[in-house]
């Protein structure tokens, strides 16, 4: 992607299933549930740099003892600050390097041996980089069983109505953030668990010490889970662990955000992407499952594991992002959905350059768009193999072999021509200068264009803000005099804000949302925009339930072709000397891309929950009355 958008989060759950001696003896280590936190951690890196952060509970420990351990940073290499910050604790004393690989003695002595581990990668949507939005988070309790551990991505669009219920039964919330009311929300029904338990033995005539066990082995999770989370109005996995040792995985029952598990007798390991496990454990991909949505993966303090159904499974809407640009590109399924994405485009590209792939250069924008570059260039193979066919069928036996050479030989071109520099962006600050600087975050490589003959087809996975095409990428690559630039994204255009973990939450960062607004001006229209800002100014009156995105009216008017050419305008500066075009993939082609993931708001308004639709009218009305902040 071209443009950095700050997205997801990443989750992490394992539960060693053995005891640490078990660990010790076949892997060499007892913190072979560590060290695996970390690759998992790691190899998600992807999904948070904002902040990370690890708990750690011990198991079966006396009274006085503690038995959870927290570390989070934000600081700008979060997993190796927190990491280095746990493994201080191993390197001891030289009296105690000994005693370091004894498990019995490493559990009662050193923080981190424990049996359960949580990770979690943050980007940031809200709350900037303060280390109290960092997960995990906790909520204290002296009773084991009422201690609450959280870390999971989410985004809630009801915050406001899910707040008002915690005031409603008598607390005071210390912020107004989805975290926290995640948190207290769930608390509050694990209190109610605990004290439903409670009264059930205290009838029974066990003293409290006795109800205490009692209610440890006896914790309905799913009763907690299912009454916590049903006003939740968002896309959430959710990862937790109560003190005792109960853990659980949850996910939302539309599927938004994505969550894989594999257990066997050694281990229970729980992720936001799939193929991180397999690398870390050597699984196949048939060994690893998707969390069902509605459902959450429930690992008891004895060990059982079981999926449970917390929510009413609702239409599958999972994020068609994930696949297109999101998730790892090493999974499977999304390596072949990336391919096909760029494969699907081909015969939109050939129109642009009126077939004349002899005198076009195709490329693509560094790193993402790479695997829909693959699927493009095989597309172009396709045809040309047409092509090759038709001209082999009008030869005169035997051919020429110098014109037999030169049909078999025609190929596309492919060259690497964008090269970002990393370290300039660094660099950029924010002054007067900063356009300039900007304008050199990519670098181009020269002679690979034969000037005003050559087009120039270059692939990214998604077009949003545009900022940087225009400021950098379409400026550096008319260096090179091209006869026509086609800028292609393997996404449609995104049109709508996210309201369930992606930061991208404001219409007017939005450069479809901008080219419809301009067309709406220049064919006097420009009351329809007034008309959609009374409507969803009045939303407010009637229940989210019956509210329709009526920012889609916006659009309405004009078709997807439409607002491309006004975006190619949009983008080229008068100083651009090469025809410029902005090719878009189609809803129905991201569809067939990928049959499995539907979710697709952020291109049509088809928003899952009755919050999207609240979400997407009241950013509308921070764009009219120029407010520069979130809708949720």
């Amino acid at each position: 992607m071209s443009e950095l958008i700050k997205h997801e989060c990443g989750v992490v759950l394992i539960r060693l299933l053995k005891p640490l001696e078990y660990y010790q003896l076949k892997y060499g280590s007892w913190r072979y549930g560590l060290q695996k936190l970390y690759l998992l951690m790691e190899k998600q890196h992807n999904r948070g740099q904002d902040g990370a952060g690890i708990a750690c509970l011990k198991l079966d420990t006396q009274p006085g003892q503690k038995y959870i351990y927290r570390f989070r940073s934000n600081s700008k290499t979060p997993i190796q600050d927190i990491f280095t910050k746990a493994n201080k604790k191993f390197t001891g004393k030289h009296r105690h390097r000994q005693l370091l690989r004894d498990p019995l003695w490493a559990k009662e002595n050193i923080p981190f041996a424990g049996e359960l581990y949580m990770g979690h990668l943050r980007y940031g949507t809200f709350g900037g980089n303060n280390i109290e939005h960092v997960h995990p988070v906790l909520r204290e309790n002296n009773w084991r069983s009422r201690n609450l551990i959280l870390a999971g991505n989410f985004n809630m669009t009801n915050v406001d109505e899910l707040f008002q219920i915690l005031i409603e039964i008598g607390q005071t919330p210390k912020d107004f953030s989805d975290t926290v009311t995640v948190l207290e929300n769930m608390g509050h029904f694990l209190d109610e668990e605990n004290e439903r338990l409670f009264r059930i033995y205290k009838n029974k005539g066990y003293s409290n010490q006795q109800i205490s066990i009692h209610i440890e082995k006896k914790l309905d999770v799913t009763r907690v889970l299912t009454a916590a989370s049903k006003r939740w109005d968002g896309g959430y996995v959710i990862t937790g662990m109560f003190g005792h040792g109960d853990a659980f995985v949850m996910r939302d029952p539309w599927g938004i955000r994505p969550a894989f598990y594999y257990h066997d007798d050694e281990i229970v390991v729980a992720t936001s992407e799939r193929p991180v496990i397999q690398t870390a454990f050597n699984k196949t991909l048939n060994q690893i499952n998707a969390l069902p949505r509605g459902h959450a993966l429930i690992i008891k303090k004895n060990g059982q594991v079981s999926v449970e159904m917390v929510r009413e499974p609702l239409e599958k809407k999972s994020c068609s992002f994930e696949r297109i640009y999101f998730s790892r590109g090493s999974d499977a399924c999304i390596y072949q959905e990336r391919k096909k994405l760029g494969h699907l485009l081909v015969p939109a590209i050939l129109k642009t350059i009126d077939y004349d792939v002899e005198n076009t250069v195709f490329s693509f924008i560094p790193n993402t768009a790479e695997s829909a570059f693959y699927g493009m260039i095989q597309g172009i193979e396709d045809y040309l193999n047409e092509e090759k066919v038709k001209q082999l069928q009008t030869l005169t036996y035997p051919p020429d072999p110098a014109l037999l050479h030169k049909i078999i030989n025609i190929r596309p071109r492919v060259e690497k021509l964008a090269v970002k520099d990393i370290k300039l962006r660094t660099f950029i600050a924010e002054d007067e200068g900063r356009d300039d600087l900007v304008g050199h975050v990519y670098d181009i490589t020269y002679g690979t264009i034969r000037e005003k003959k050559d087009n120039l087809v270059i692939i990214d996975d998604s077009i949003v803000r545009g900022t940087t095409l225009k400021k950098s990428i379409i400026k550096i690559l008319d260096r090179l005099h091209p006869k026509k630039i086609v800028i292609v994204s393997s996404s449609p255009q995104i049109r709508y804000p996210d309201c369930y973990g992606i930061d991208m939450a404001k219409l007017a960062d939005f450069i479809a949302f901008k080219a419809a607004i301009e067309l709406l001006k220049e064919t006097g229209r420009e009351n329809l925009i007034n008309q959609v800002y009374l409507k969803a100014k009045q939303q407010n009156e009637r229940p989210k339930e019956e509210i329709p995105n009526y920012v889609r009216e916006i659009y309405a008017p004009f078709s997807a072709r439409e607002i491309s050419v006004k975006i190619s305008e949009m983008l080229k500066t008068p100083e651009i000397e090469s025809d410029l075009e902005v090719v878009y993939q189609t809803i129905e082609n991201l569809h067939e891309a990928c049959p499995d993931d539907l979710g697709d708001w952020y291109f049509t308004g088809n928003y899952p929950t009755p919050g999207g639709n609240f979400v997407v009218n009241r950013s509308f009305v921070n764009y009219i009355e120029g407010k520069d902040e979130r809708a949720y």
